[in-house]
């Protein structure tokens, strides 16, 4: 099985060379770009299989090379930036990044973020019109358009299922509000307060305990995420 190939986008060499080291002892393979440029250039001739993309590059802001890098491919896109804002995470998550991890981090957590992305990446490859998904007692049958707790069927209106669905198959990935929205009730769809109520009722009839999710963990001020383990 070949070895996944990561770019790392990062132009301050210790952030780089200790990601790639890390790559490296985790059995995956790197490219390296310093710049927007560059970035742009080695993802269309290697076409890696995730790209990790600073924000604060020398020539560009990352936003632009995420939002060029969206114009012609689905790669996952890991962010990984100084910037911890709330805002600065919808934007980029909202351009189509696939996740976001604030400076300084954790080896074990940027692997997992990154064994996340080419999960999902792979999932999208899959024929998603069949077969289920499931996490803890949580099961969704999509042929059938079940879900069922430990067993027993959950009763879910068409719009709690369609929210459902769609954080299932982006399991591990957050989705901002925002997205969420668009997704579920189409472009023109105005604020968030019926996502907020679909979702509190969709927990009341998932969470033994509400106040504490097993299932639908929220990232405060950026949106949702569904457990995947």
């Amino acid at each position: 099985m070949n070895k996944p190939l990561i770019l790392i986008v990062e132009d301050e060499d210790s952030i780089s060379n200790f990601i790639s080291s890390m790559l490296v002892s985790n059995d995956y393979r790197f490219v390296k770009a310093k710049s927007g440029q560059e970035a742009a250039a080695m993802s269309a001739s290697h076409m890696p299989d995730l790209i990790l993309l600073d924000l604060g590059l020398p020539d560009v802001d990352g936003t632009e090379v995420l939002k060029q890098l969206r114009g012609w491919t689905k790669i996952p896109v890991i962010v990984v930036s100084a910037r911890g804002h709330e805002r600065e995470k919808v934007q980029a998550l909202d351009l189509g990044a696939d996740d976001y991890i604030v400076k300084p981090f954790g080896t074990n957590e940027l692997l997992a973020r990154i064994r996340t992305a080419l999960r999902h990446s792979e999932a999208l490859g899959r024929d998603e019109a069949a077969g289920a998904f499931s996490v803890g007692g949580l099961t969704i049958d999509y042929e059938k358009r079940l879900v069922r707790l430990s067993g027993a069927e959950v009763h879910l209106t068409p719009i709690e299922y369609k929210i459902l669905v769609l954080l299932s198959r982006h399991a591990g990935k957050v989705l901002t509000h925002d997205f969420i929205t668009r997704e579920v009730w189409g472009p023109y769809a105005g604020e968030n307060q019926a996502l907020r109520v679909n979702m509190a009722n969709i927990r009341r009839k998932l969470e033994a305990n509400p106040a504490e999710p097993r299932y639908i963990l929220t990232e405060v001020g950026v949106g949702y995420r569904l457990a995947e383990e």
